[in-house]
């Protein structure tokens, strides 16, 4: 049986009530005309096809077509033997009734060429026959007839039943594949996502992440925070420009490299120098670039050193102080965007002092729509919605995932872009 021919070539439909016969073994194989499936307005519901393989000395399947009552027309085509069947094999046969002598063989090869089509197998009712149906049945048969037993009503309710349980258990088996395949995908997105390595430090870590991507997990965006044997804390963000898993699978390298970057020692300009080598090594298009923010908080807490590659710069929020974004007049280029010799970044100082709150997110949080116009949040915008969440109290995971909702709920729906918030906190000192 040639499985290749099924779905590419189809036979013409003939008038209805029309059936076709394979030719006996040796015989030329004529041109075959197969009805399709189509609404008879005259005979009711649709035609279903029955494809009838094996001798039947009785006779039994001779006539053109069954049907019961109101039910739907079976039109019977026929072929001696499993070869045969494959020049009838086509996706408008919804139905193959198989009358061999070694049925299990029958079935088995029938699930591997026509796995979508039901099967219905023919016993001649004796217990061992009704043993032989059992065991098709467990094996993929969808139900079985005795001989003694078929007439239209019997046939007819078979067919039907056996068609729609088959598309029942296609689309159950479609359901738990998909399913699964969600859940293999969550799985391996949700451990690509960053585990920060924080031990010893004396400050609270938070993080939002909402990829842009309908039923993604994970995003263009990316972020990590670590701290090294010296008590410095490192934190992170990044997007990668574009959407899809491409920009995905950069973001996730990116991260990975900045963290073994970290641990390794570098840090400021050379460590931007050499991320910006892996980036041009690893993208897919010239026209790829990433922005990043670093910065580096020293093991008291009281100051740190900052880096934008041409991302959006940090909001800075502590009692007693207004919150205010972090100068990002002396930011450099994204990286990707500029040859090497034209990179320069500079390391602007940021006086932490006592307690604080250091917000790190990406452009996502920022150009969502503010109603129905085209005005946009923008960072001024972020920085009064933080502001009046900081003032009603809101800290940690609960300041995120607000934030993130509001912005949702201003832009009148889901943001189109990825968007990551990291919240560094160091509060509750004691004088």
């Amino acid at each position: 049986m040639c499985a290749a021919k099924r779905g590419t070539e189809r036979p013409s439909a003939t008038e209805p009530g029309a059936e076709t016969t394979a030719p006996a073994p040796g015989a030329g194989a004529p041109a075959l005309n197969l009805p399709r499936q189509r609404q008879d307005t005259a005979d009711g519901p649709p035609a279903l096809n029955l494809l009838v393989v094996g001798d039947d000395p009785t006779g039994v399947f001779t006539a053109p077509w069954f049907q019961d009552g109101g039910g739907p027309r079976i039109r019977v085509l026929r072929a001696g033997n499993l070869t045969a069947a494959g020049r009838l094999l086509t996706d408008d046969v919804h139905c193959i009734l198989l009358d061999l002598p070694d049925v299990l063989d029958g079935v088995r090869h029938v699930l591997r060429v026509a796995p979508g089509t039901a099967v219905l197998v023919l016993t001649d009712g004796t217990d061992d026959g009704g043993a032989a149906a059992a065991e098709a049945v467990r094996v993929g048969a969808q139900d079985h007839l005795a001989r003694a037993e078929v007439d239209a009503a019997t046939v007819t309710r078979a067919v039907r039943y056996a068609v729609e349980r088959k598309r029942a258990d296609l689309a159950l088996r479609k359901l738990t594949e998909t399913r699964l395949l969600a859940q293999e995908n969550r799985r391996l997105e949700r451990g690509l996502l960053p585990t920060p390595l924080l031990e010893g430090a004396d400050l609270r870590f938070a993080a939002h992440y909402r990829p842009g991507r309908s039923r993604a997990l994970l995003g263009g965006d990316f972020y990590d925070a670590v701290r090294t044997s010296d008590g410095v804390v490192h934190a992170m963000i990044g997007d990668v420009c574009g959407h899809g898993p491409d920009a995905a699978a950069l973001g996730v390298e990116l991260r990975i490299a900045w963290r073994a970057l970290t641990f390794a020692g570098l840090g400021g300009d050379t460590l931007l120098r050499t991320m910006q080598q892996v980036l041009v090594h690893e993208r897919a298009d010239d026209e790829i670039f990433a922005t990043l923010c670093t910065i580096d908080i020293a093991p008291d807490g009281r100051d740190a050193g900052l880096y934008l590659a041409g991302h959006p710069a940090p909001l800075l929020a502590g009692p007693g102080r207004v919150p205010r974004l972090l100068p990002p007049e002396d930011g450099g280029p994204a990286l990707g965007l500029l040859p090497d010799a034209l990179s320069v970044w500079q390391r602007v100082p940021v006086d932490l002092d006592g307690e604080w709150r250091l917000m790190l997110y990406t452009d996502g949080l920022i150009e969502g729509r503010v109603g129905a116009g085209t005005q946009r949040l923008e960072q001024d915008g972020m920085v009064r919605l933080v502001s009046r969440l900081l003032a009603a109290g809101l800290h940690g995971d609960a300041l995120l995932d607000a934030a993130v909702t509001e912005v949702r709920e201003l832009n009148g729906g889901e943001l189109t872009d990825d968007v990551a918030v990291v919240l560094l906190e160091r509060t509750g000192l004691q004088p």
